[in-house]
């Protein structure tokens, strides 16, 4: 009797797991994946013949190297420095890097994992990596950051270059790291070149970095909505974070007429009634980007917020159209997702990396829930970034219109690509319709450059 579909997922995921032990948040990102193409896959046997998805789960080359640096104090640290390069089938690799404590290969493989599929969606040509290091430079002088960072890239350069590997920011990897990183990479190999997205905008760097992933993600549900015959306008919205995706994201939603009632960080969360205000927000990017405070104070500053003390945004009872997760992976679990629906959900977007846990989207699909994947709804940081290396090819610098009629551009045949693979019937699945998409395009790639 032939095999059914479920058990032979079940099988391809087991592989997966017995040749990567111990690493959940790889395995959860290859499930999801899995889960969608393997229905696809079933009567395409090109695929299959020449081990297309088994080939996708495998990285190129994973680089792990030791990161010594030398504190205010003279004592010595050292960390762990990483570089996944999984998959440049479509370009060279592209992904950021991430400095958090949290930062392990488990998070770093999903990471890559993802920016295959992600960048596969822009439409632009580039593969997926991405890396980082188990150093938090929270609460780390300036000085401190520049020599961890200045010892990172010099192991990290001899794996990159314009036409190899792009890294740009992540978590804990703004402005000024991105500075530091690079003036190490230009002094080891005397060139100026592309080879790092993020930079300042007077040294390379791209109008709208910092707002594109947020401002992506409202455009992706401007066109989630627009498809419904819908609008923002005075859409009850729940964004959690506080970094530059959900500070962007909310400044976006409210030019477009949403009611925003929310932010958070890690110590908790603040909820207004009435909706945030550009007040609200300036007070909130002040606190976050120049005094790097708690989001508690805010509290202390509008009467109309209020803060609930450690405690997960996601957890409050209250009314709301649109929920969109822009702080963390897993951050969005199962009950969570019940009670989102029961409060009037109608469309969830990821701001961040894998933000729900694999049943809090099983419960949103099961409810018919619109539901923006990652790798789509937050491609907008990544599509800036290929615009900055196509500025720095050619030596030009884009006004803010030109970049964000671009962004805009991109959004929306990303949301274009999703919505006709996801159509089915009345309800769209964003879902199937992103990883069908892209694993489209990639495994075309692959199949074309043979067995390399």
């Amino acid at each position: 009797m032939p095999k059914t579909t479920s058990e032979t997922i079940h099988e391809f995921t087991a592989h997966v797991k017995q040749t990567n032990p111990n690493e959940p948040e790889f395995l959860q990102a290859v499930k999801e994946v899995t889960e969608v193409v393997f229905p696809f896959i079933q009567d395409k046997p090109e695929y299959e013949k020449s081990s297309v998805l088994k080939r996708l789960t495998v990285p190129d080359r994973v680089i792990i190297f030791a990161v010594p640096w030398v504190d205010d104090d003279g004592t010595v640290h050292v960390n762990k420095g990483y570089r996944v390069q999984f998959n440049s089938a479509l370009g060279p690799y592209k992904g950021g890097l991430r400095f958090h404590s949290s930062v392990n290969l488990s998070i770093l493989k999903f990471l890559s994992f993802e920016q295959i599929f992600k960048n596969a969606l822009t439409g632009l040509p580039l593969g997926g990596a991405k890396g980082g290091s188990d150093f938090n430079p929270s609460g780390k002088s300036d000085a401190e950051v520049m020599r961890f960072c200045q010892s990172f890239m010099s192991e990290l350069y001899r794996h990159i270059g314009h036409e190899k590997d792009i890294p740009a920011g992540d978590i804990g990897v703004g402005s000024r790291e991105i500075g530091y990183l690079f003036g190490q990479y230009k002094r080891l190999q005397n060139e100026f070149n592309g080879v790092i997205t993020g930079k300042g905008l007077d040294w390379g760097g791209s109008e709208l970095r910092p707002e594109a992933t947020g401002y992506g993600l409202i455009y992706f549900v401007a066109e989630m909505l627009q498809k419904k015959e819908e609008s923002l306008d005075d859409k009850r919205v729940l964004i959690s974070g506080s970094g530059n995706v959900a500070q962007y994201a909310i400044e976006k939603a409210l030019e477009l007429g949403a009611r925003v009632l929310s932010a958070s960080d890690s110590s908790g969360y603040i909820i207004c009634e009435d909706g945030l205000s550009s007040k609200h927000l300036a007070a909130l990017m002040k606190l976050k980007n120049e005094k790097r405070g708690r989001i508690s104070e805010l509290a202390d500053e509008f009467d109309d917020i209020t803060y609930t003390d450690n405690a997960s945004v996601w957890s409050a009872t209250i009314e709301a159209d649109i929920a969109l997760p822009c702080a963390t992976q897993n951050e969005l679990d199962e009950d969570q997702a019940k009670s989102l629906v029961k409060n009037g959900l109608k469309l969830l977007a990821e701001g961040a990396n894998m933000p729900c846990t694999q049943e809090a989207i099983h419960i949103f699909r099961k409810d018919k829930i619109l539901f923006g994947p990652g790798k789509a709804a937050n491609a907008g940081g990544v599509a800036v970034s290929g615009l900055e290396m196509s500025q720095n090819a050619y030596n030009q610098s884009w006004g803010k219109e030109k970049v964000d009629e671009q962004l805009k551009k991109i959004m929306k045949n990303i949301h274009e690509q999703c919505y006709r693979q996801g159509k089915d019937g009345n309800h769209t699945d964003y879902i199937k319709g992103a990883n069908i998409a892209a694993f489209k395009k990639v495994a075309g790639a692959m199949l074309a450059q043979g067995i390399v």
